[in-house]
């Protein structure tokens, strides 16, 4: 039995239809029921915030998609860490064998806040005895169309990318692989990096999207950012991402999509045609 949280998000609303098509048993967990209901599938209503609700989600599991989304950080601290964490506890305590994170690109322990959050939780996962996997995607190319993160606002596609190129990956294709690492397990663990199939310059993802590029500079983009209200920490850590990015740190295209999964993943132009 596989237990999928983050159900109702932009990945696990994929890989819940996923399961569904492929009727593997799971449940999904959510916060409250009303939302479980609209999911269509099994579902238990459990909350990272409340530990104790966690155990009676993972009776009769042995499989966990460990996923949820960021916070506000709290005293320099990302709050995801301690409820991942304590997810991962409370998997062991339950007889789960096998957890596949959905993680960050190149989580490091001298990466910005965000991702820094995603690695520490990785090496809880590793010193638990539990078997795992974590999906690092480079960025989602959903982002362009949600979040607060700047990317198109104000009729353009405005930030400080300089000419970077970045293998953005849709998310349909992180749940793709989460399903398949739910459903055969590999021989070891680890971190499995995925990418879209082509390293495009934000320039060219503008183009695509019909709108004006507007190349800021770092100054400019942080005054934007602030003037819509976005707290410092969330500004630096997007600062430092827009400068991966111009930087060509995360330009690289891998195979662990078609590896994983059988199947090429999305252009950004199959992307757009399909959301």
């Amino acid at each position: 039995m596989i237990l999928v949280t983050g159900a109702t998000g932009t990945i696990g609303r994929h890989v819940v239809r996923a399961l569904t098509a492929a009727h593997v048993p799971f449940r999904a967990l959510v916060r409250d029921a009303e939302r479980g209901e609209e999911l269509g599938c099994a579902f238990v209503v459990g909350d990272f915030d409340v530990p104790a609700s966690l155990g009676p989600a993972l009776e009769g599991v042995d499989r966990l998609l460990l996923n949820s989304g960021g916070a506000l950080p709290v005293a320099g601290r990302q709050p995801m860490v301690r409820q991942q964490n304590d997810a991962i506890d409370a998997a062991r305590a339950a007889g789960v064998t096998w957890v596949v994170k959905i993680s960050a690109w190149q989580p490091a322990p001298e990466a910005k806040l965000s991702v820094r959050g995603h690695w520490e939780i990785e090496q809880h996962l590793k010193a638990s005895g539990l078997r795992w996997a974590s999906l690092r995607p480079t960025g989602y190319m959903q982002n362009f169309f949600t979040g607060q993160g700047g990317f198109s606002h104000g009729g353009a596609l405005a930030g400080p990318y300089g000419t970077g190129r970045v293998a953005y990956v849709d998310a349909h294709d992180v749940a793709a692989c989460a399903a398949a690492l739910l459903t055969r397990p590999p021989r070891s663990d680890g971190g499995h990096a995925l990418t879209g199939p082509e390293a495009l310059t934000h320039r060219e993802i503008a183009a695509r999207l019909s709108l004006p590029f507007r190349d800021l500079t770092p100054r400019a983009a942080a005054e934007d950012l602030r003037a819509r209200g976005l707290p410092d920490w969330f500004v630096t850590d997007l600062l430092e991402l827009y400068a991966d990015m111009a930087a060509g740190a995360m330009s690289e295209v891998t195979s662990t999509v078609q590896d994983l999964t059988g199947r090429a993943p999305r252009t950004f132009d199959a992307f757009l045609a399909n959301r």
